[in-house]
């Protein structure tokens, strides 16, 4: 989250068998005691305790895995009859799942199936891709499998703890988890929208997203209970001084804590609960069909002196991965750490100055950076996770006004190529690039005819300092202030990857943080969500309903899924900043398609709606890749020409690192019982490239905090010229 203001311009519980045979497909798919629609809006997934919760058959009313199991509604009169015929039917499919196993879907790009749509109300029809192909061995085939199971509104899961949970979810969405096959793309999140079976197309499905901010990349306002452990202090609207202020200094009073509760595996333990497969279920239930987590470079590895924990976070963020998968959910994958920082926020890893692309450090971080985006871009490029991780956000919320317009998209440029050099045209994901805060009109005409880069914009109002205002005003203020619509036309894709449901910035280690202005009209009655009565509720669902509308063309990402309790209240302090809370209590729409129409209810007109049509390039389509070659020369030349806060040093003279080291590769999961081979986490074998290092024998400068004047470093007692040749071959 950024600390400045950036206003832009029926089914069965879950086992073993055929899913397609389904005992209960006679039965009305809407039985008595089935949560209604507005249920989302109170916690909604909760685990199982034994009661007799009933069931309800899954929307869509088909399998998900083929057209044969798409039964005719049937009358509740007739329901004591049916049920003798489905014991009948229960032990034939036991039968049947032993002699015909189930063909499951997997990716075809070809593939002209499409998922059932709906508007209005959650039930729909949304049926999954029934076409498929059989074949093992490299992860682009389909095997058999009757071990799968899959489930829709009402069905049990059970996680690997083995503990239990119901799946609610009135959007017509079903998950599938099949152990032969772990590449199964046939889940759907909503019947509105597509399967990972299915291309993402931009010009017709819209993102609804969520953050899973705080989960691997920890921030005090999000998680103040692991912050409130070393400080031992009671809530205040700033961070006081000597207290962890970032995961730098969070990470290093952890390791100097040797209690029997202290040391660094405490990270690790929050990786494990604040974020679990529940989430990913209750996303997909809340109407939600895409997920950006934010990681941390260290996820890859740390050097010497970095106090983070270390390859530990891929763990979890390959989880992530398969959770998105087993409920239909696409991601938006970010990297949100930089080595030495690209911004001086906290959720850089290290609060405090800019030391990417800026300052003596400054080319050497930003060769150290191109090494992690290449390592994770020949991770998810690997047939089997293109289809789930789709978006690849490079490089998070850099502050461009420091760095410099040209230094970054020099920086841009050269990441693109490498991408693309991984990936091929037209394949892997989306590269994602953030604005900046230089505002959406300074993108214009950049890159024309690249392939698939999509730029990112967070508009968040709460730190602009516009507080003092009726609830009313806010809302209208939205659908007046925001420049996504034009960018689609001028620049291309355009999503805001990070807003909020803050008019202002009240919350524990929120106000106060960073140089923005700070509300000072009392925050007591903001942070105390209990207190909020309907009418205050309905005005602060009206504001998210107008940003929802604003921004749903292409789509949007809320900042953040959940907020974590205090230590000292015991209560969440930040409300404004969790979409899970407000669901829960009423200040986030049940259903987030009712946000559509907003701003024209409101009057506010729009002279720049974007009508969904790009330019086929934009997409991927017709032109992409063919970057005009004087558009290329414009940015070309790397290091950048000139480097800010670096004593008007030459670039080329400043440190460097050489490549000389293996790669850190990422290892894949393992999957036992599958029949599909998974990979080695490296799409690219004519990448051989060795990775960067410093020069053994030098003296480098501080990489995180490096003064104007410490532009050389010293090699064996003098000083050494950098190498000029390229980190990439």
């Amino acid at each position: 989250m950024s600390r400045r203001a950036s206003l832009a311009d029926g089914s069965r519980p879950s086992g073993g068998g055929d899913p397609a045979q389904d005992p209960f497909a006679s039965l009305d798919d809407t039985p008595a005691g089935t949560p209604a629609l507005a249920d989302i809006a109170r916690p909604f997934l909760t685990p199982d305790n034994g009661s007799d919760v009933p069931l309800s058959k899954p929307e869509p009313e088909s399998s998900p895995f083929g057209p044969d199991a798409s039964p005719a509604r049937r009358s509740r009169t007739r329901r004591v009859g049916l049920l003798v015929a489905a014991l009948a039917i229960v032990v034939i499919a036991i039968v049947l799942a032993i002699a015909l196993p189930v063909t499951l879907v997997h990716k075809h790009h070809n593939s002209n199936a499409k998922a059932g749509s709906t508007s209005g109300s959650g039930s729909g029809n949304g049926t999954a891709n029934s076409n498929s192909t059989s074949g093992t061995g490299t992860g682009t085939g389909n095997p058999t499998s009757n071990l799968a199971t899959w489930g829709g509104n009402g069905s049990l899961v059970t996680m690997d703890d083995n503990t239990t949970f119901r799946y609610i979810n009135n959007f017509g969405g079903f998950w599938v988890s099949d152990p032969v096959n772990p590449f199964n793309n046939s889940a759907q999140a909503q019947s509105y929208t597509p399967p990972l079976s299915e291309e993402w197309d931009f010009t017709t499905h819209h993102i609804q997203g969520v953050n899973l901010g705080g989960w691997l990349v920890l921030e005090p306002f999000i998680t103040p209970a692991l912050y409130e452990k070393y400080g031992n202090v009671t809530p205040s609207t700033q961070i006081p001084a000597g207290m962890a202020v970032d995961e730098w200094t969070l990470s290093y009073a952890m390791r100097q804590d040797t209690s029997p509760d202290g040391g660094i595996q405490q990270i690790e333990q929050h990786y494990q609960t604040f974020i679990t497969e529940q989430d990913f279920a209750q996303i997909a239930g809340a109407g939600l069909n895409w997920i950006r987590i934010p990681l941390p470079f260290w996820a890859i590895e740390v050097w010497p002196g970095e106090p983070f924990l270390a390859r530990t976070a891929w763990t979890y963020a390959l989880k992530a991965f398969q959770w998105a998968r087993k409920y239909g959910l696409r991601i938006l994958l970010d990297l949100h750490t930089i080595p030495g920082s690209q911004n001086g926020y906290n959720h850089s890893g290290k609060a405090g100055s800019i030391n990417f692309l800026n300052g003596p450090m400054g080319v050497a971080n930003a060769e150290r950076a191109l090494d992690y985006i290449r390592i994770i871009t020949e991770f998810i490029a690997e047939e089997g996770w293109t289809d789930v991780v789709t978006m690849w956000g490079v490089i998070n919320e850099p502050v461009v006004g420091v760095i410099g317009m040209d230094q970054i998209r020099r920086f841009y440029l050269k990441t693109y190529e490498m991408m693309r050099d991984v990936t091929g045209i037209g394949k892997g994901p989306a590269m994602v690039i953030h604005d900046g805060f230089m505002g959406l009109g300074a993108w214009q005409g950049f890159l024309p005819n690249s392939d698939r880069v999509v730029l990112d914009t967070h508009p968040y109002i709460a730190f602009g300092g516009n507080f003092y205002h009726d609830l009313s005003y806010f809302p209208t203020y939205a659908c007046q202030s925001f420049g996504v619509n034009q960018s689609q036309a001028a620049f291309g894709v355009t999503i805001t990857g990070e807003w909020s449901a803050a008019i202002n910035d009240c919350g524990l280690w929120v106000t106060g943080v960073g140089n923005n202005p700070t509300y000072t009209g009392g925050c007591d009655q903001w942070n105390d969500y209990e207190s909020w009565n309907a009418t205050t509720k309905a005005g602060i669902q009206q504001f998210v309903m107008a940003q929802m509308d604003i921004m749903h063309f292409p789509g949007y990402f809320f900042w953040t899924w959940k907020i974590g309790a205090s230590s000292a209240t015991g209560k969440i302090e930040s409300p404004f900043w969790s979409y899970q809370l407000g669901l829960e209590n009423g200040w986030i729409p049940a259903d987030p398609r009712t946000a559509i129409g907003t701003c024209e209810a409101l009057g506010v007109a729009d002279s720049n709606v974007f009508d969904g049509t790009y330019v086929s390039w934009q997409t991927g389509g017709a032109g992409a890749g063919d970057i005009p070659a004087t558009a290329v020369a414009a940015y070309s030349q790397y290091p950048p020409p000139a480097i800010n806060n670096a004593n008007s040093a030459d670039p080329l003279s400043l440190p460097r690192y050489t490549p000389t080291s293996a790669v850190p590769t990422l290892p894949p999961p393992t999957f036992t019982g599958a029949t599909i081979t998974v990979g080695k986490g490296w799409a690219d074998a004519q990448d051989t490239a060795l990775a960067i290092v410093p020069i053994q024998g030098c003296d480098y400068p501080d990489a995180w905090g490096a003064s104007a004047a410490q532009t050389a470093f010293i090699c064996n007692g003098q000083q050494t010229p950098a190498p000029t040749g390229e980190p990439y071959l």
